[in-house]
């Protein structure tokens, strides 16, 4: 049984995850919120203690923010503004593709990664909101769901497909924190896939689990391959040339996604599968962007 089937271990994971969440954050200081009520400083004006400005009474205008000493030096209405208090939106993308889950360490860090994500946005009080997604297809989790352990029975069908995920058929929400986790290895240009995140006012961030067995494999000589998304098999004879194609085609297509999310302001934070989780978070997570410091 992979850890993917195992629920307990799955809880265990959420457990090891609000540690990490304690330390390592996601950045909703760097953001301006607009939604409901809650814990964060908005962009606009409402009711908390933090004294924002000044302005002249209008009508309409609750009385209770009247300035009475103003008023009575000037005997003019003026409002007190306090800064608004608002519930950030996160819209969470766990790509479920089969190939996040290739191999041993890589389905670990892709599972660490979207635990630490939940627990991140429980801990802060945001709205979340959870989709997993292969291809065109996707579906919601419940946070109670992935807290059980029990989610991977929702999405078990899709881990087989070998499609680009279909971010744009998700109801992303207009200003909401989007999180994609992903190790990105599409046959695609990154383009469409970051618009997506950062379209409607979004905040777009990716971690992209990477593993050494990908990353720096050391073939040499003749192997079978086996497609993790088709589980086809392919008979190869790689030469020292080959694998050197290959790991700088490897090294261009993270380029490209990395480029492209500057372009887009996206922070993307690939996280090794190999090294501690909070160390490895942190290497690339923090000068990204993509995580903060408590």
């Amino acid at each position: 049984m992979t850890l993917l089937d195992d629920a307990a271990a799955l809880r265990s994971l959420h457990v090891r995850a609000r540690g990490w969440a304690r330390v390592l954050k996601l950045p909703f200081r760097q953001q301006r919120w607009r939604g409901h009520a809650g814990d964060f400083l908005g962009g606009g004006t409402g009711s908390s203690l933090d004294f924002q400005d000044h302005r002249l009474y209008l009508p309409g205008d609750d009385p209770r923010q009247i300035n009475w000493q103003a008023y009575a030096r000037t005997g003019t209405y003026s409002m007190k503004l306090y800064r608004e208090e608002v519930r950030p939106l996160v819209d969470l993308i766990f790509d479920v593709s089969a190939s996040m889950f290739a191999f041993a360490a890589k389905e670990q860090r892709a599972l660490e990664l979207f635990a630490y994500a939940v627990e991140s946005v429980l801990q802060s009080g945001a709205t979340l909101r959870c989709y997993a997604i292969a291809g065109a297809q996707h579906r919601l989790l419940e946070p109670e769901v992935i807290l059980s352990g029990q989610w991977h029975a929702r999405v078990s069908d899709l881990i087989s497909t070998q499609d680009i995920p279909a971010l744009n058929r998700l109801p992303l929400r207009a200003g909401a924190m989007r999180v994609f986790i992903s190790d990105l290895l599409f046959p695609t240009e990154p383009e469409a896939l970051l618009a997506c995140l950062s379209s409607r006012s979004g905040r777009g961030i990716v971690f992209a689990p990477q593993s050494r067995e990908e990353a720096d494999p050391g073939w040499d000589g003749n192997y079978e391959f086996i497609d993790p998304e088709t589980g086809l098999p392919h008979e190869h004879r790689v030469e020292p040339a080959l694998l050197q194609r290959y790991e700088a085609a490897y090294r261009r297509h993270f380029e490209l996604w990395k480029s492209a999310a500057l372009k887009h302001g996206i922070s993307l934070a690939r996280v090794a599968a190999e090294a501690d989780f909070q160390k490895a978070l942190q290497l690339e997570g923090i000068p990204s962007g993509a995580v903060e410091t408590a």
